[in-house]
């Protein structure tokens, strides 16, 4: 792959990338490596896709398998996090008050609550992306947004 558009693909992607680790190992700089190291892969494997949602599908698919890897490494059972706090979308007020719920769900859930509501991707694109049966997909959307109601609800929050 050529730098300029590896230099392209990460000016576009890389919030993305970001995010996706970052809602997997609740780390700043992990996700920052983990970010760093699919950029990487990128460029060493000469990916060349179709499209541009090929690329993005491939950069969360390669992002996501990067995070579990970290999370299952005896290195990270070893040591001690400090309680940091999750960068949110770029969104109003309200979105980010419920981004502070979405936080709690557990990554699966809180993955494809992402990539539906925040990325748009469909059920569809999501089973793609995530090597799943979009029913598979469509259960986990439904269970994360119940799941949603019950902490909103516990928590009486208020928002939109």
């Amino acid at each position: 792959m050529e730098e300029n558009k590896l230099a392209e693909s990460i000016e576009k992607y890389h919030t993305t990338v970001f995010r996706v680790a970052l809602g997997y190992v609740k780390n700043i700089h992990d996700a920052q490596d983990i970010a760093q190291n699919v950029f990487f892969k990128l460029y060493k494997h000469h990916k060349c896709f179709n499209c541009d949602e090929a690329e993005k599908a491939w950069l969360i698919r390669v992002t996501i398998n990067e995070s579990k890897n970290l999370l299952r490494s005896s290195w990270l059972i070893k040591r001690a996090d400090l309680d940091e706090s999750l960068a949110a979308p770029d969104c109003c007020n309200s979105d980010l008050d419920l981004y502070e719920y979405v936080k709690r769900l557990k990554p699966k859930y809180r993955t494809v609550i992402y990539l539906y509501y925040y990325e748009q991707y469909t059920a569809k694109e999501i089973a793609a992306i995530l090597k799943k049966p979009q029913a598979t997909i469509e259960t986990q959307l439904r269970r994360s947004r119940e799941y949603l109601k019950e902490i909103l609800m516990e928590e009486g929050y208020n928002g939109i």
